[in-house]
């Protein structure tokens, strides 16, 4: 177990005692990434990650042992297919000192047939999911998380400004999105996502990026990420071709914005849905409120979506180390979208932005 690892496990550990949680169990997730550095294959067979207040211990399908050894020494407890995974189970529960436990930590994205195994040994246990006890640490990013989290902010930028260079009349949105897709590969950061979404497709906040083409006066929503060293990026940036479309400037203008007003709010010992309301209330104030159609911002770690999530109704308490994205948009239907995206860590004066690339419009 590396140091990293066990300092980890020790801050999980204090913080299950302070929240009386006294079992934890993840499935393969992005939680035991964070955790331990790795995740066996998620599939039918019951493999989970059971930590007392102790002892940690695996259960793990005999499948997918051998590969997970060379990843972790922590105890395995190898069930097979002609047993099942019972009897691994609860030898592992028992490794673990949870026998008895009266408070899990459920992992909220675990397959409901591994959280029943837990449900029949523990009936009468309090159940939770990890909100305040694995995801509270990982909002709070360290400085080495900070550093992969802004080299991959900065790939992107240069993804970007390919993308920017490359646009022209004629292309197809699928076309641009290879020259995204080239740039990140050109830089060891294989692309996760790309949403090019030229004029009427842009007020599709997720357009399916296709082949239309792009034409004079269109707007371009550039929405892209990439990922390296375990994480990821993601930014959002706009594009016209020619003076764009009617309205685009006023509504730029106001996006931005919005996007200033949450930046403003975004402070520790604010709640999340202040910062929503912050850039939310701009948008409304200016006429356009029914047409900023999602939440302002999500989470970002080892996950491209994580918590906290600002929306209108997060209570959440921001604190220094979290990470997230600042994301207005106003989408007029059949016309085109505009979307501002930067991502930030909080810091005790504020909001630090990763990218280096201003919000201005590229015009082509």
């Amino acid at each position: 177990m590396t140091e990293n690892t066990k300092a980890k496990f020790a801050r999980l550990r204090e913080r299950m005692a302070e929240q009386n949680v006294d079992l934890i169990a993840l499935a393969p997730s992005s939680h035991m990434d964070w955790l331990v550095g790795f995740h066996p294959m998620l599939c039918e067979r019951p493999c989970l990650l059971l930590i007392g207040p102790e002892r940690e211990a695996f259960v793990m399908p005999a499948l997918n042992a051998e590969g997970s050894r060379a990843e972790t020494d922590i105890a395995f407890h190898v069930w097979s297919d002609d047993i099942g995974p019972k009897q691994a189970f609860l030898a592992a529960l028992a490794d673990v000192g949870t026998t008895e436990a009266k408070h899990i930590g459920f992992d909220e994205t675990m397959r409901i047939d591994f959280a029943m195994l837990l449900l029949d040994a523990l009936p009468a246990a309090k159940r939770s999911f990890t909100d305040d006890t694995l995801s509270y640490l990982r909002m709070r990013k360290d400085e080495r998380e900070y550093a992969a989290l802004k080299k991959n902010a900065l790939i992107a930028d240069r993804a970007m400004q390919a993308a920017f260079k490359a646009i022209r009349p004629g292309m197809t949105e699928n076309e641009l999105m290879a020259i995204i897709g080239d740039h990140f590969s050109s830089e060891n950061a294989p692309m996760q996502f790309a949403v090019v979404g030229s004029g009427p497709n842009g007020a599709f906040p997720h357009h399916h990026t296709g082949d239309r083409k792009l034409t004079d006066g269109d707007a371009i929503v550039l929405d892209i990420g990439g990922r390296t060293d375990g994480f990821p990026s993601d930014i959002t940036r706009m594009a016209i071709i020619g003076q764009g479309p009617d309205g685009y400037a006023e509504i730029h203008d106001i996006v931005e914005r919005a996007v200033q007003a949450a930046l403003k709010a975004a402070v520790p010992g604010a709640l999340a849905r202040d910062v929503d309301a912050a850039a939310r209330g701009v948008i409304t104030e200016a006429g356009y409120g029914e047409y900023f159609v999602h939440r302002t911002g999500h989470g970002m770690g080892i996950g491209g979506h994580e918590p906290p999530y600002i929306t209108a109704s997060s209570d959440t308490v921001l604190a220094e180390g979290m990470v997230f994205s600042i994301e207005p948009g106003i989408y007029l239907p059949g016309r085109f979208g505009i979307r501002l995206e930067d991502i930030v860590i909080l810091r005790a004066d504020g909001a630090e932005i990763l990218s280096s690339l201003p919000r201005s419009v590229h015009t082509a």
